[in-house]
């Protein structure tokens, strides 16, 4: 009998704790403000990446500038000085760059965020924080490049003749918009990425097919107006004719892009994060 009794007592202990732990892990599982309060550790994690990215490197930040510019220089030899490519009026490298500068910082985020889990293994096992870190971390960190490709978008401004507006200040609004997408994006695929490896792969394909299929080597006015549609249901082309407009144009965005644009970051960044914290629990295990 007393053995009977010890052993409901400890079933209902081992019940109430796993209750416990169920209800402080869904009560954390998607709250944001975490992000807010331990933000100095996010911030710590994306001066890390900047680190490590440069480290041991011989040309060092530099590499933030080669990718932007190197392809610039590709794109207008190609498309503007062998194919013609129309540029709405503004110098093609103007016009490529604009758009180039902004294109980069989401590829690279994406490249560096999705297999970010995977390469933090062996500190996901060892300590406990929010895992949606290592993926945030790695877009933030790249902002330090885009700044530096953006100095050189000045520079090239200021060669071509191209007129500093204060419209270029909406660049601030549809970068958090832009952020904010990537983020959403990275949350979903580095979480995929953890059981189907698939995602790591194709990562450069599908990347190289969003570039082109997005307007940054040719202008939007060159799509059928019909298909317009659907094409604005990638958020990187509102934002990339926004930024060509306030940047390369002088005049401010289109409202209707920006809308489309921001209710497609807002929209994927709630699901991506949802998805994460869903299946977080089981990374430690899986990676």
């Amino acid at each position: 009998m007393v053995l009977g009794r010890k052993n409901q007592s400890d079933k209902a202990k081992g019940s109430s704790t796993a209750t416990r732990v169920m209800t402080a892990g869904i009560g954390a599982q998607y709250n944001l403000g975490e992000l807010w309060r331990r933000r100095e550790l996010l911030w710590a994690l994306s001066l890390r990446d900047i680190q490590v990215r440069y480290t041991q490197s011989i040309l060092g930040i530099a590499w933030a500038l080669i990718q932007p510019v190197v392809m610039m220089l590709v794109f207008t030899l190609i498309f503007s000085t062998l194919l013609k490519v129309p540029s709405e009026g503004v110098p093609y490298p103007v016009f490529s760059y604009s758009a180039l500068v902004f294109w980069t910082f989401f590829q690279g985020s994406l490249s560096r965020a999705i297999p970010s889990l995977q390469a933090n293994e062996g500190l996901m096992k060892k300590i406990y924080f929010p895992r949606e870190f290592f993926p945030i971390s790695s877009v933030l960190s790249g902002m330090f490049d885009l700044v530096i490709a953006f100095l050189i978008f000045l520079i090239l401004m200021a060669y071509y003749h191209t007129p500093f507006t204060l419209n270029m200040f909406y660049v601030v609004p549809l970068l958090v918009i832009q952020t904010l997408f990537t983020i959403g994006v990275c949350l979903f695929a580095s979480a995929l990425s953890v059981y189907y490896r698939d995602v790591n792969y194709a990562l450069g394909l599908i990347v190289q097919v969003w570039m082109y299929a997005t307007p940054i080597i040719y202008p939007m006015n060159s799509i059928p107006e019909r298909f317009w549609k659907f094409y604005l249901l990638n958020p990187m082309t509102g934002l990339t004719e926004s930024y060509r407009d306030v940047l390369a144009k002088g005049s401010p965005p289109q409202l209707s892009y920006v809308g489309i644009a921001a209710a497609g970051a807002v929209i994927l960044f709630m699901l991506g994060y949802f998805y994460f914290k869903r299946i977080e629990m089981s990374f430690a295990d899986v990676v």
